[in-house]
């Protein structure tokens, strides 16, 4: 068995998702997923060989520790426990305060929680997952791997925002970004494939699945991103509006609403959803479209639109663009939304090679435009991956 294996946390309010990575391939040799915690039906489930199995929780209890217990025991009947040589946990939000990857101990859980404002459906249960873990797994080191981490390195120019400066000094209200593994893994494949060095190369990173991101990769580097102080920010999503006027909030609580029922509208019933009025399913949308539905061909347009907008401005924050890069579920699989988005381009010269596009997808990357145009390219992500890879630099380090 190999000793470059690290176990994956992904912590979540009512979900944990887990993943035995190998550090040499990135490949995961398990993974699995916990969830309904807080529900009768919580349950952990994994796949061996293609097979899931499954086993229930126990109604009532800690249902976080339950299921690192399950993955204990999981580990230690397939006689993978005593392989593991470090623990890295997902964290959404380090703030201002992480800019790296840390070593889990009390003083950076009490920050990580401090920072819960910032994150809170997400970091407090982290930290849940985190003191579980611990618990289970008390002589390997655990790591914090932060999605805000890439993002630090933006210009102040493209974090502040155009409020009062007391915004930011009493409550930190600023650009954080999110999907910061995504962003730099791919950005640092995409080197590869252009024979660059990353710290020469310049992207522009496009994460598409039902939470989606833009941004602009500078020298390896982030420059700018589209979520914002919180990941409703930037392009509209499966069920997120992304940018809208402010005063839409201000308008909808004078009718009446309540701060929650406008927390849930432009989290939980916009984007995709809500202008489809079908499904969040980026799949379910285009399958809509091809039959003449006029909602999802509306939020088809309007997704690749404003996507497309996006990725013009974040021309701005580079002297030069070495290439598009389309990573994640949608912008992995989905050759209708990459066209329109290429399409949407063409001012700029880009031409798709269908040909090229049609088979980038099911976890092949490549280039997907014709030869002597502006490049456009698709690359999977493997943020466990990136996870795991920085776990165990920190540990040797």
């Amino acid at each position: 068995m190999s000793n470059s294996l690290v176990l994956v946390i992904n912590s979540g309010s009512s979900s944990l998702k887990f993943a035995l990575i190998d550090t040499v391939n990135g490949e995961a040799t398990l993974s699995g997923l916990g969830e309904c915690f807080g529900l009768p039906e919580a349950n952990v489930s994994w796949k061996i060989n293609g097979e899931k199995q499954q086993v229930q929780l126990e109604a009532s209890g800690n249902h976080h520790q339950q299921a690192v217990d399950r993955i204990v025991a999981l580990l230690d009947e397939l006689g993978m426990k005593q392989d593991i040589v470090a623990i890295g946990h997902r964290v959404v939000h380090g703030g201002e305060k992480f800019t790296q990857t840390v070593k889990v101990d009390d003083t950076v859980l009490e920050e990580i929680e401090k920072l819960s404002d910032l994150a809170p459906l997400h970091n407090p249960a982290h930290v849940i997952g985190m003191r579980a873990t611990m618990k289970a797994f008390p002589a390997l080191s655990q790591y914090a791997v932060f999605d805000t981490a890439f993002h630090q390195s933006m210009p102040a120019k493209a974090y502040t925002g155009a409020i009062s400066r007391k915004l930011y000094n009493d409550y930190g209200i600023r650009r954080y970004g999110f999907h910061g593994t995504s962003h730099y893994f791919v950005s640092r494949e995409a080197a590869k494939v252009i024979n660059k060095p990353v710290e020469k190369s310049n992207f522009i990173s496009v994460h598409l699945g039902n939470g989606a991101s833009v941004c602009a990769v500078k020298n390896g580097k982030s420059v700018d991103t589209s979520m914002g102080f919180t990941p409703l920010a930037g392009l509209m999503m499966g069920t997120r509006c992304g940018d809208l006027d402010p005063s839409i909030i201000e308008f909808l609580l004078k009718k009446g609403w309540s701060q929650e029922d406008v927390f849930n509208e432009l989290n939980k019933n916009s984007g995709l959803l809500g202008v489809s009025g079908l499904t969040s399913d980026c799949r379910g949308i285009v399958e809509a479209m091809e039959e003449g539905h006029e909602g999802a061909t509306l939020a088809f347009e309007i997704f690749c639109y404003r996507v497309a907008k996006y990725i013009g401005s974040y021309m701005v924050a580079l002297d030069e663009l070495d290439a598009i890069i389309f990573t994640a579920g949608i912008g992995e699989n989905s050759l209708p939304v990459r066209s329109k988005i290429l399409e949407n381009l063409k001012i700029f010269g880009y031409r798709e090679d269908a040909e090229a596009n049609a088979a980038a997808r099911f976890g092949n990357k490549g280039i997907i435009t014709q030869p002597s145009t502006p490049v456009a390219m698709v690359i999977p992500t493997n943020e466990e991956w990136v996870i795991a890879k920085q776990s165990m630099e920190m540990l040797h380090s």
